[in-house]
């Protein structure tokens, strides 16, 4: 029976024995390498994970400039998405390793220079994510009313940077930006029951605002059409199930599309499926009987880009959103939107840019292409800087789930490994690793938050949690967490 593995197999056959090979050869090193990791979001995490588990003399050390690690897991995912979260048992097992140590509260750039860094070790490994958001780039963009997606994911799961937003969610219909899961995610949190929420563990103070919010309909707007949406159908399905909303799905849109995705890749198939379903057909008795009693409502609208934000008469709050309807030139992920001369507009008094996020320059000593919005590398050594390297998003933009991410880290820590391998970095010269860290960082009055400091903030958001009835209520104000650990 012939094998339907192909070259995704191969690839990980030949990644294996690479591994193996290495294991074997590493495993009698003399000297230990000392690699600093700068990020303790998935990217970070699965770097160490990988060098750890491939070099048994490896130090590794992961640097975070907030107080508490795991990034976008704590940070990104959805309040109503506990399972995604699981991954920070796997995190939590590597910082345990007495090979590992955490080092939060140190802003890399200020607090301790990349030079400072290479200085004090054999490698380091840029996996800092994507901490910006892309703009509209339209009139308008900066009135009270409208946010980036970004900030608005931030607030509600407790960026601390994001912890005075205060969006305004007074008016009835709100219009994303974006139709991208973290669309999804937004649109759903804005929409989603309050019992539900109230067992996340979304913040208090965004929980007490979306208790007030006024917002009953959502639209989610898209420059393209139906066949070219950046959510997966897990998202699609949680919405068209989210209990008291129905979906608001105009049947033109998805009118001829079952032929046209006879030969689509299968996910892309059952997601044009599920669209089409909800559109076209006539819903069951159950699902007839809760859309029927349903007090709020979400759509997609297609083949819509934004021009102007429009402001209400005061001049500086959001009162819609004036859009170029496009037609599509082109079939399938190349389509382009183009103009048609068309404008439409959507009254709404809550606007979310939800078009992408975007890695920023971390240090003026590395290079960066600031149009991709990536660090320049071949295979996650940066491009002219030996010693360098970087992983995650800021290695290959922000695209993919977490499971991309972690084969995109393997992949970087494989060309450490090898670089160690080859000589290319050279052990015989001595690194002193974070004890020559720790000196700069005392001369400057910074003071590093430990794994176990961490654990002791973990504990009292869950013990706070337990009280209200929730998995954890998180501590958002950095200074809160650092009195709590007594720094």
């Amino acid at each position: 029976m012939g094998s339907s593995c192909g070259r995704g197999c191969w690839e990980w056959a030949s990644r294996l024995r690479r591994l193996t090979g290495f294991s074997r050869l590493l495993s009698t090193a003399a000297l230990a390498p000392q690699i600093c990791v700068v990020g303790s979001g998935p990217a970070g995490f699965y770097t160490a994970q990988h060098l750890l588990k491939h070099h048994r003399l490896a130090q590794v050390d992961i640097y975070e400039k907030l107080p508490v690690p795991f990034g976008l897991v704590r940070f990104g995912v959805a309040p109503d998405h506990p399972e995604v979260k699981n991954v920070i048992n796997t995190f939590t097992q590597t910082a345990h390793s007495d090979r590992c140590s955490y080092y939060g509260n140190v802003t890399i750039g200020k607090d301790v220079t990349v030079k400072e860094l290479q200085r004090a070790y054999h490698a380091v490994v840029l996996s800092y994510g994507a901490e910006d958001n892309r703009i509209l780039g339209i009139p308008g963009e900066n009135l009270s009313g409208v946010y980036s997606a970004r900030a608005f994911v931030g607030w509600y799961n407790g960026l601390p940077e994001n912890r005075d937003l205060k969006p305004d969610l007074s008016s009835e219909t709100a219009v994303v930006m974006g139709q991208g899961n973290v669309a999804l995610d937004v649109a759903r949190v804005l929409l989603s029951p309050l019992d539900i929420l109230r067992k996340t563990d979304i913040t208090e103070g965004s929980l007490a605002a979306i208790a007030c919010s006024k917002v009953k309909r959502v639209w989610l707007v898209g420059r393209r059409g139906p066949l070219q949406v950046a959510f997966t159908i897990k998202e699609l399905r949680e919405m068209i199930n989210l209990p008291g909303t129905r979906p608001l799905l105009d049947p033109a849109d998805f009118t001829g599309l079952g032929d046209v995705i006879k030969d689509v890749p299968r996910p892309r198939k059952r997601l044009t499926e599920l669209m089409v379903k909800s559109a076209l057909e006539k819903p069951g008795e159950r699902e007839a009987s809760r859309w029927a009693s349903a007090t709020k409502e979400w759509g997609l609208k297609f083949r819509c880009s934004p021009l102007e934000v429009l402001p209400a008469a005061d001049g500086k709050q959001a009162r819609g959103i004036r859009m170029a309807v496009t037609r599509l030139e082109g079939s399938g992920e190349s389509a382009r939107a183009v103009p048609t001369g068309e404008v439409e507009e959507l009254e709404c008094g809550l606007i979310l840019s939800s078009i992408g996020y975007r890695s920023l320059p971390l240090d003026s000593s590395i290079p960066f292409d600031s149009k991709l919005g990536i660090i320049p590398n071949s295979l996650g050594r940066v491009q002219g800087a030996p010693g360098l390297y970087c992983s995650g998003w800021v290695k290959r933009g922000p695209t993919g789930v977490i499971i991309t991410t972690m084969n995109d880290s393997f992949d970087t820590a494989q060309s450490v490994l090898e670089d160690l391998q080859s000589g290319l970095l050279k052990l015989s010269n001595s690194k002193e690793g974070f004890k020559s860290v720790r000196s700069i960082l005392h001369s400057r009055g910074v003071h590093p938050v430990t794994f176990s400091d961490w654990e002791k903030i973990d504990a009292a958001e869950v013990a706070r949690g337990k009280l209200a009835g929730k998995p954890r209520e998180k501590l958002v104000d950095p200074r809160e967490m650092l009195q709590l650990i007594g720094h």
